[in-house]
């Protein structure tokens, strides 16, 4: 049967669909699960969403996808999310990533283990966990799988315990206009840029119907004060070097969505991988402006920018259990390239 750790991935349902002359009829649906409770299964299928009751749910499982990312796409897509989440403390190791910024965030606080580190297995964990203790840290390796599948076993014969797994999701650009909710009324976005992929007026306008309540999102180049304040409520403080994950990056804008006049929703968004990757991070409404529409107009926003400066694919990483999450990134056509375990040395 399935279990959380395989939302955001492909499966097959057989379901029970009837009854005729006293034995079940099937239905087999192939898609990709997007939400998983003890009532409900939620496919995004080719003919659209499907939703089934797990009473009526025969036999299910997971199927590896049509098409596996290459080990250099999934190289390609891990350096270009490093560089949009720049760590200010980094080391090598071969090929190897080791990065620390004062404990905030596992991605900027772990070892990134693609390529050759230029000596054994054994001796490259024990070079990290060295690297780590030096800075007063516990070990973190980041494992992207399939491809870090021998690090990972290393890791589980030292006890290495395992957090929840983050799925790695892409696109393709433009996003659907009508998903990201750009050409509904009173959807107003400024950009840091020209946009010509989905007319949205003058550089760096932010374009207001005038309603009341109506969600206004500029996209600037740097955060506001408040904008700083509603990241750190979410990620548990702003030290130094937070402030230096979120800005050290050569093309970087930060959205803020406004309804009447008050901050409700940010954004981040980096182009990286030699112009090729937009990569959104630190989408947030505060809770009671959620489910308005605020972070599809936030992304919608975010993702002209990227159009606009010539990337062509957009990718996030978010954790698997956060299925309310996943379900409105699969209306945005996003799908899972790969995933990604987070592992942290005994203590």
């Amino acid at each position: 049967m399935l279990r959380q750790q395989d939302v955001g991935h492909r499966i097959v349902v057989r379901r029970i669909v009837g009854i005729r002359e006293g034995r079940p009829l099937f239905s087999d649906a192939l898609g990709e699960l997007v939400e998983l409770s003890e009532t409900h299964l939620t496919l995004a299928t080719a003919q659209g969403p499907l939703r089934v009751p797990v009473a009526q749910v025969h036999r299910a499982k997971r199927v590896p996808p049509t098409r596996r990312p290459t080990a250099a796409a999934v190289v390609a897509l891990e350096r270009a999310a490093d560089e949009a989440w720049p760590a200010p403390t980094r080391g090598r190791l071969g090929d190897w990533l080791l990065r620390s910024a004062e404990g905030w965030t596992g991605r900027a606080n772990s070892a990134l283990p693609i390529g050759d580190p230029d000596r054994p297995l054994p001796a490259a964990v024990d070079a990290v966990e060295r690297w780590y203790a030096e800075r007063g840290q516990p070990a973190i390796i980041n494992t992207p799988l399939p491809l870090a599948a021998p690090v990972g076993a290393e890791l589980d014969e030292r006890g290495w315990t395992t957090r929840p797994p983050t799925l790695v999701q892409t696109a393709p650009l433009p996003l659907p206009i009508a998903a990201v909710g750009l050409g509904e009324p009173g959807a107003a976005v400024g950009l840091g840029g020209p946009s010509a992929a989905v007319g949205l007026g003058e550089p760096g306008a932010a374009v207001g119907l005038g309603e009341p309540g109506a969600a206004v999102v500029e996209v600037v180049t740097a955060p506001s004060a408040d904008w700083l304040t509603i990241a750190a409520g979410r990620k548990g403080g702003l030290p130094d070097a937070a402030r230096h994950v979120l800005t050290a990056v050569d093309q970087v804008r930060f959205a803020h969505g406004y309804v009447d006049g008050a901050l409700a929703a940010i954004g981040r968004a980096t182009v990286t991988g030699q112009g090729r990757w937009l990569g959104l991070s630190l989408i947030e409404v505060v809770p009671h402006a959620r489910r308005q529409g605020l972070a599809r107009r936030v992304i919608g926003a975010l993702a002209a920018w990227g159009v606009s400066t010539g990337a062509t694919h957009v990718f996030l990483q978010v954790e698997q259990r956060n299925t309310p999450a996943i379900a409105l990134y699969r209306t945005l056509n996003f799908t899972t390239h790969h995933t990604y375990l987070t592992r942290v040395a005994p203590t």
